[in-house]
């Protein structure tokens, strides 16, 4: 067990600042980190599905979990994402995270071609073995049922955590949870679009984006502390904000980012995004003027 652990609560994913040529621009994916330690984040989480990681080199993942790590400087759990195609691959990845100082890991199973149940648990496998650290599964697709993954947790000694985002991911939550499998930790995704009957449930913490770490933050809190009500009524202040993002996708994300000052373009590495129009950013205007009461960065 890490110094961190149990790890509960609001683990940011960080977004990949992009520079208008196309370069990263570590020194802002630095300011991010910093931002979200300012606004009350519990942990962090880079590179993953938010942070373009598709379309990293290699090189330009390990230099940013080596940045991240380097800025969070041990203030917050650091989790590194080592995702691959293959298990080799993987096992490459892990081993780099763990050099960087990571507190943890986290990998969906193969995720250009889907494996068979005995090629995900050796991936898996080999990845946690690779790491030498507490592991997180990431699931967003179908292939691993709620038995499956608890198989896991009870079989691989590093996998103690799950970050559940397959549909409909709060009935997952209490699959996973009802099967008396020792989890330390349920987390949800998607952007917290069901973080409150994920919370209901028992999840143990979220995996949002950056752009209002802090609102999430305030949600999390209230509801730890009893205060439902004041959980649900900052959680509607956002829900403008979470729908923009399931119809826009991560050029929201950058571009709140960039209003507040953390990122200086809200350029993509993803080849083909459909970037913010001028009545995009009239409702994201909006939707920040209803938000600014709320931040505390």
């Amino acid at each position: 067990m890490t110094q961190h652990e149990p790890f509960r609560g609001i683990f940011p994913v960080l977004l990949t600042p992009i520079a208008d040529n196309g370069d990263v621009l570590y020194d802002e994916l630095a300011a991010q980190t910093e931002f979200c330690v300012a606004a009350g984040a519990h942990g962090l989480v880079y590179p993953v599905l938010g942070s373009e990681f598709q379309f990293l080199t290699d090189a330009e993942r390990r230099r940013g979990m080596d940045t991240v790590v380097r800025a969070a400087a041990g203030q917050l759990p650091v989790v590194g994402g080592v995702a691959a195609p293959s298990r080799q691959v993987a096992v490459d990845l892990a081993r780099a995270a763990s050099e960087s100082g990571v507190d943890a890991v986290i990998a969906l199973p193969p995720y250009i071609s889907a494996g068979t149940a005995d090629e995900i648990r050796a991936y898996y496998e080999a990845v946690a073995s690779a790491a030498g650290r507490p592991m997180f599964i990431q699931h967003t697709h179908g292939g691993m049922s709620a038995t499956f993954l608890q198989q896991m947790l009870r079989d691989i000694e590093q996998i103690r955590y799950l970050k559940e985002e397959m549909q409909p991911s709060a009935h997952q939550i209490s699959a996973v949870l009802a099967g008396g499998a020792p989890w330390k930790g349920v987390f949800g995704g998607g952007h917290g679009r069901w973080m409150l009957s994920e919370m209901q449930r028992g999840a143990h913490g979220f995996m949002p984006a950056t752009e209002a770490v802090d609102v999430h933050v305030q949600v999390w809190d209230a509801w730890q502390a009893g205060d439902q009500a004041g959980a649900r009524r900052i959680y509607g202040q956002l829900l403008p904000l979470i729908n923009l993002i399931l119809s826009m996708g991560l050029p929201v994300c950058k571009r709140l980012l960039q209003k507040r000052g953390v990122f200086s373009s809200s350029a993509m590495r993803t080849p083909g995004t459909t970037m913010l129009d001028a009545g995009d950013e009239l409702e994201l205007d909006a939707i920040l003027e209803g938000l600014q009461p709320q931040f505390r960065v």
